[in-house]
């Protein structure tokens, strides 16, 4: 297949048979997703999220039972912990690290490394590609603002034409607003080693998202899923792609009701910064585990405007390998 021949050099650096990515989603890229994806072909992704040490090493111990091909684990570069579940990913050799929500530097890239790991990351801009590289990491994810969840402020399309057309020959995969083979094929061509999907992920049969949270995102239009609005530049909101529910209108509410009160001197900047991040709080796993799709957070990429079945990871594969064979 000429899909293949265009995806060796990303199957090589992840050491699976497609240089497909399944996306990092919290409280869903658990061990039974990601061990499904890797025995599928892929490389799948645990997301690590706000898991202590003890609960990782179990989640990766239970990936390992379950599958004997790499996959690789999502840290927060903000985690407390960071260097902790660096050394028990280490420990329990896994093969990459996928870092996220900042710029590593590079005395974390050589510590995953003398642990024989490889190191991915993400970068919003041309300057911050190339200095990652020069730092050591292993391979780069282009994410844009189009994707789900924690998101930059780029568009892919962007991303394609900043970044991977200006670092010929650099390991890069591209996420965000993908699904379709015609889509990945062309991205191979254009010098990606590979491309990243997530939220087709969150609705397949092997995903344990729960049925009302999966039904949301199959009924979804891509302009459902949007980023929170933000009302005053003092009380900054982080741009989390989710899908509009009702919780999303209560936080437009909640943002008034703190600014009402700082004008008045009720509360201070902190406090009022800190009751807006508490607003969130555990509103993924609701969502997730529980399905409160009113309340919870709805985290989903744009791309759901596509995703209109519950598949099996199988034939989510061979379909987008089909379409790459056809179109190239």
């Amino acid at each position: 297949m000429k899909i293949l021949r265009l995806m060796e050099r990303g199957s090589k650096i992840l050491g699976s048979k497609y240089s497909i990515l399944g996306g990092a989603m919290t409280w869903i890229s658990e061990a039974n997703l990601v061990s499904s994806m890797s025995n599928a072909g892929i490389f799948g992704i645990l997301a690590s999220g706000a898991m202590d040490g003890n609960l990782l090493k179990i989640e990766i111990k239970s990936t390992q039972e379950k599958t004997r091909n790499n996959f690789g684990v999502n840290i927060i570069l903000m985690n407390p912990k960071l260097h902790d579940l660096i050394e028990i990913c280490g420990e329990e050799k896994v093969s990459h690290i996928v870092l996220a929500g900042g710029i590593p530097d590079k005395a974390i890239i050589d510590k995953i490394h003398s642990f024989g790991m490889q190191v991915m990351t993400f970068a919003p801009a041309l300057s911050i590609a190339k200095r990652l590289f020069k730092l050591g990491i292993d391979s780069l994810i282009l994410e844009g603002s189009e994707a789900g969840g924690h998101v930059g402020p780029l568009s892919t399309m962007i991303l394609i034409q900043d970044i991977l057309l200006n670092m010929d020959g650099y390991p890069i995969f591209i996420a965000g607003g993908i699904l379709r083979g015609e889509i990945v094929a062309s991205l191979l061509r254009l010098g990606a080693v590979g491309c990243q999907l997530g939220t087709v992920f969150a609705c397949c049969k092997e995903s344990i998202a729960h049925d009302n949270f999966k039904k949301a995102l199959l009924k979804a239009s891509g302009r459902n899923a949007i980023t929170p609005v933000q009302l005053d530049k003092k009380f900054p909101v982080a741009p989390v792609r989710a899908l509009e529910n009702i919780g999303t209108k209560e936080f437009i509410e909640k943002q008034r009701e703190i600014l009402v009160k700082f004008t008045n001197g009720e509360v201070d900047l902190d406090n009022g910064r800190l009751s807006l991040e508490h607003f969130w709080a555990g509103s993924l796993r609701r969502a997730v585990q529980e399905g409160d799709i009113d309340r919870g957070s709805l985290m989903s990429g744009q791309i759901v405007e596509l995703v209109k079945e519950e598949r099996s990871i199988k034939e989510i594969i061979d379909t987008l390998l089909a379409e790459a064979e056809r179109f190239l």
